[in-house]
């Protein structure tokens, strides 16, 4: 028979962004255990508060599933007389497995005949293996960081204080330390504070609501949502979407008790960014606009007690944000004051690296680095001006008082301050946009002067790291070098910009002269490799195929949006019902020259010498290949590398009747020569799109 089985570990507040994290691993944890006890089990839900983390496991079975083994015992001469009678031997083995003699077996193994018998184990009952699973469990729950509490050896996120463990009605009884389960939990805190027993699984969610605590997370999370988004309603306005936010403030609170504020109209003067963020980040309030998006002077506070006067409680709340603004509208005015380029000079007293200097020794790097790359982009010169003033100013908020306070807003002070000094406006912007993308995922620069400076900024993160031998590694990454290496790549993609990688390293290690050991060179060819790799992880994540993304990086990865372009034409290619033919004749030319060390060669038909054909499919070969180089010259002019690989692909019936028809190592070496010069051929066609020799086949 089956029963449900429900564990709650009580305890004091967990800090909100533990929670999910734990209960998946609670899950995991126990349905991993479950399983090898070998105990079935049916769907698994997990609930949690700040004070508690449960699971509810469905269709628990009441015993482990019976094992059955074969036990291997001594050899068959041993075990049997002469007459075939059992000995001593096989009554002693009959015994220690538990069964008659007569049940024992004869059966052949490579070593001879030997005695067998088939064991079963019956299984223990769940209940009792749930007293040792179940604090294991607890035990084995990781967080970012523990505690130890009392003199007790268990280290948890907070002081535990329960544990309700139930397998159907009956308790499972277990301690940890000196804590005892049982069939209780604890009610809310402050409107219902006393023990509640439970006297089944089934009643957990329901008792626990009569106590005001929603354990249902999604529930608790759509109560918050309909419930700030009614009262935004009732003051005019909506709302606005912050899923973070929500995220947050369901794993702060048990029960919701969302009230409104209001805030003095004088602080609309404020930007709309420092507005949400003294609401948002210090005191978790959710912002209103009108429909038109703009901010409203209330916001909506979400307590975890229902209280007797609202009024009173949102008024002690608009004491506390009041403060904050104060300080805020302080320190923006003072920062109006100041200019930027005095902050500048202010970032030499700013550590951007122990290693690699100021943050203002930075700022005049990056400040070079964009105005080569805004060249390559628009030799024009208008983009080149635009880059070098957002680039120079890029990190100068961030001697700002308003960003010393909220360091989650530079940039985007550095944007407001720009704009209020008179900087054009793609400068202003820029210098907002250089950060991004700040998460995987994240939104990339919109504008090309943005996406310039942010290039230019974090290619001279890397590469000033890699100078000084500050490289990722697997388990290490402090500046986030791979998120600015895909950063990197996610932009040049998105805003199609084609120059190439290698002159972009160059350049950047230009700035570190005399900076770091190792040879300029080493370092150049670290960061290429480095690069291609997030490449490679990024199509990979785009659902390619590993192999087409090995071929297509390893042939060539400077010009980051036609890596993608060759990618999916290969890809596409490889759907083909004749493709795995189609690679194994390109694979055999690239590993054939491979053996010979001869290289690919340029388009060049003339270095073939048709006198030395011993074969028409010699012949054959060079005309189908005069006729496809013509083809895949002018789609890769087009950018058009699928077209390009459609056309090598024709070449297929003449590579393989060459192999067929002729051997390229023949022993007169002026023959072997031209082969091989003709196989170069074929093969700086498709060179430069994808190394064959990487594909699966």
């Amino acid at each position: 028979m089956n029963h449900p089985l429900l564990f709650e570990i009580g305890t004091e507040e967990i800090p909100a962004g533990y929670i999910e994290p734990a209960l998946a691993a609670l899950s995991r944890i126990l349905q991993e255990k479950l399983a090898a006890a070998r105990i079935d089990h049916g769907e698994a839900r997990v609930y949690g508060t700040p004070r508690r983390l449960a699971i509810l496991m469905a269709d628990v079975a009441d015993r482990q599933k019976p094992l059955t083994t074969e036990v291997t015992g001594p050899p068959a001469t041993v075990g049997f007389d002469s007459q075939g009678k059992p000995t001593v031997a096989a009554r002693k083995f009959a015994e220690k497995v538990g069964i008659s003699v007569r049940k024992i077996k004869v059966v052949d193994t490579p070593k001879g005949a030997y005695l067998a018998a088939r064991k079963t184990e019956r299984g223990l009952a769940t209940l009792t293996l749930l007293k040792s699973i179940l604090p294991e469990v607890v035990v084995a729950l990781p967080f970012p960081k523990t505690m130890r509490w009392s003199d007790y050896r268990t280290a948890f996120a907070r002081p535990v204080h329960s544990l309700l463990a139930l397998l159907g009605s009956r308790v499972v009884g277990f301690y940890l330390e000196d804590i005892k389960s049982g069939p209780h939990t604890w009610g809310h805190p402050f409107l219902k504070p006393g023990r509640i027993k439970i006297p089944h699984p089934s009643e957990y969610l329901p008792r626990l609501e009569a106590a005001w605590v929603l354990a249902d997370i999604a529930k608790r999370r759509s109560r918050v949502k309909a419930e700030i988004e009614a009262l935004a309603a009732e003051l005019g306005g909506r709302i606005l979407p912050d899923e973070e936010l929500l995220t947050t403030v369901t794993h702060l609170i048990e029960y919701p008790a969302p009230v409104a504020g209001r805030f003095d109209t004088k602080f609309l003067e404020l930007p709309d960014e420092v507005l949400i963020t003294s609401m948002r980040e210090h005191q978790k309030y959710f912002a209103v606009t009108d429909f038109n998006g703009a901010l409203m002077p209330y916001f909506i506070a979400v307590n975890n007690t229902v209280a007797k006067d609202p009024a009173l409680v949102a008024r002690g709340h608009q004491r506390v944000l009041r403060a904050r603004l104060e300080d805020a509208m302080f320190f923006y005015r003072s920062d109006l004051k100041a200019a930027m380029e005095d902050w500048v000079a202010k970032l030499r007293g700013v550590l951007f690296q122990a290693k690699l200097g100021s943050m203002h020794a930075k700022a005049l790097r990056v400040q070079a680095l964009a105005e080569t790359v805004a060249g390559w982009v628009d030799a024009g010169g208008a983009l080149r001006a635009e880059a070098s003033r957002a680039a120079l100013l890029c990190k100068a908020d961030l001697v700002s008082q308003m960003v010393g306070e909220f360091p989650k807003l530079q940039g985007v002070m550095g944007r407001v301050y720009a704009a209020a000094a008179g900087e054009p406006e793609a400068v202003a912007v820029a210098i907002q946009e250089h950060y991004r993308p700040t998460a995987s995922g994240g939104a990339l620069p919109r504008t090309q002067t943005g996406a310039v400076v942010s290039i230019a900024d974090k290619m001279d993160s890397i590469c000033g790291c890699f100078r000084v031998g500050l490289v990722p590694t697997g388990g290490s990454d402090p500046y986030a070098l791979r998120r600015q290496g895909i950063g990197i790549v996610q932009i040049m993609r998105d805003q199609g910009l084609r120059f190439p990688l290698d002159k972009l390293i160059a350049a950047a290690l230009a700035g570190y002269e005399g900076i770091g050991d190792a040879p300029p060179a080493q370092t150049a060819e670290q960061v290429f490799a480095f690069l291609r790799n997030r490449m490679a992880h990024l199509l990979t994540e785009e659902g390619l195929s590993k192999d087409v993304v090995a071929a297509v990086v390893a042939a060539s990865a400077d010009d980051v949006p036609d890596v993608w372009e060759r990618a999916r034409a290969l890809e596409a290619l490889r759907a083909a019902p004749d493709f795995e033919p189609l690679a194994i004749a390109f694979k055999r030319v690239v590993n054939i020259m491979k053996k010979a060390g001869v290289a690919a060669a340029p388009a060049d038909a003339g270095a073939v010498s048709p006198a030395r054909f011993e074969d028409s499919c010699e012949g054959d070969l060079l005309q189908a290949y005069q006729r496809v180089a013509a083809e895949v010259a002018r789609h890769q002019a087009d950018r058009r590398p699928d077209l390009a690989l459609r056309a090598i692909a024709t070449l297929r019936g003449a590579v393989d009747d060459f192999f067929d028809g002729v051997m390229v190592m023949a022993e007169d070496p002026a023959v072997r020569d031209n082969r091989f010069a003709l196989l170069a051929l074929v093969a700086g066609l498709f060179e430069n799109i994808a190394d064959f020799s990487k594909i699966s086949t």
